[in-house]
């Protein structure tokens, strides 16, 4: 690697942490230079412009939450209920729940129609959607997706009312 791709894979390091602490709404370039110790002048040297950094940023902030969600990866194929019950416990992990919060306001900006966000947020929802499917135990590949689509609505109903004080209503549907 050479001294700016190092210095670029810092940046990164330190805009994801900043990103996963404080959203995405705090994410204009000077508070994202200020949490790299930076100036947003600087940022702009590595990166074309900030939609190339904030895409950046959530790839690092994606591959972090893949390592954690594969730490904890079923030892073999589940039934769907099964799957669904391990993996409501893990995404409302401590460690796991910035990343969940983060996921929801990208879903949010893509909704309102920002084009980063919803190709971000294309790109990592069918990466769970895979991720899903290939720890379902299913009678066939038909029936592994249609379960896998349904383990990622459910999952994503769940974090919605969570996120919005209703909790306690998710925990009983599921």
């Amino acid at each position: 690697m050479t001294k700016a791709e190092d210095r670029r894979t810092v940046l990164l390091d330190c805009l994801a942490d900043h990103v996963l602490a404080h959203g995405l709404s705090a994410s204009s370039l000077r508070p994202l230079a200020k949490a790299a110790g930076t100036s947003d002048r600087m940022l702009l040297y590595y990166f074309p412009d900030k939609g190339a950094l904030i895409g950046a940023v959530l790839e690092v902030v994606a591959a972090r939450m893949v390592v954690l969600l594969d730490a904890r990866r079923a030892a073999g194929p589940l039934p769907y209920a099964e799957l669904k019950r391990q993996l409501l416990a893990i995404v409302f992990a401590d460690d796991l729940w910035p990343y969940m919060r983060l996921w929801l306001e990208m879903a949010s900006l893509a909704a309102l129609g920002d084009p980063v966000f919803r190709a971000v947020g294309e790109q990592l929802g069918r990466g769970f959607l895979a991720w899903g499917a290939a720890q379902l135990d299913s009678a066939d590949e038909t029936a592994r997706e249609v379960e896998a689509a349904q383990l990622l609505v459910a999952i994503e109903g769940t974090l919605l009312l969570r996120s919005v004080g209703l909790g306690d209503v998710a925990a009983r549907a599921v």
